[in-house]
């Protein structure tokens, strides 16, 4: 077996076993280079049968940047900061129970249109507490409509 060969067997560049053709070597040769190839062989097919994962690097920046703000804001201006933080791909919990009524409904209108235009999710998860998040944070569960209830 020629140099190349067995770097390309160590590597394993050869696609199958069936395309490496050497040449006759001795009857010694040919039966010490057979277990290799089996198993080269298993290798492979233990590499075809897991899926790899892609991830592309964007999507791996953001799971390590990923971050909960919690933002209470008292006035309506506020609401910009917090879509930005959306824009961010950032999650946020915004609590409203420091705010007058009409500007937390404003709030919440102006947030809807951000998440919406960004393809997140909002969640109401307490008494005038939202939860925000963009496309790339999955929430499940659900907070049980017993609180919801009580204040109705």
């Amino acid at each position: 077996m020629s140099m190349k060969n067995k770097i390309k067997n160590f590597f394993y560049l050869e696609e199958d076993e069936e395309d490496v053709q050497p040449s006759q070597p001795p009857v010694k040769q040919q039966q010490q280079e057979q277990p290799i190839k089996t198993r080269v062989k298993k290798e492979r097919k233990t590499e075809q049968e897991t899926p790899f994962n892609v991830v592309s690097i964007q999507a791996a920046n953001s799971l390590k940047n990923s971050k909960v703000v919690i933002v209470e804001p008292r006035v309506y201006a506020e609401a910009q900061d917090i879509a930005e933080h959306l824009k961010n791909k950032r999650a946020i919990i915004v609590n409203l129970q420091r705010i007058d009524r009409d500007q937390g409904v404003r709030i919440i209108d102006f947030l809807s249109g951000t998440v919406y235009a960004l393809a997140g999710d909002i969640q109401r998860i307490g008494t005038d507490i939202f939860l925000c998040t963009p496309e790339n944070v999955e929430v499940s569960g659900e907070v049980s409509n017993y609180l919801y209830d009580d204040i109705q």
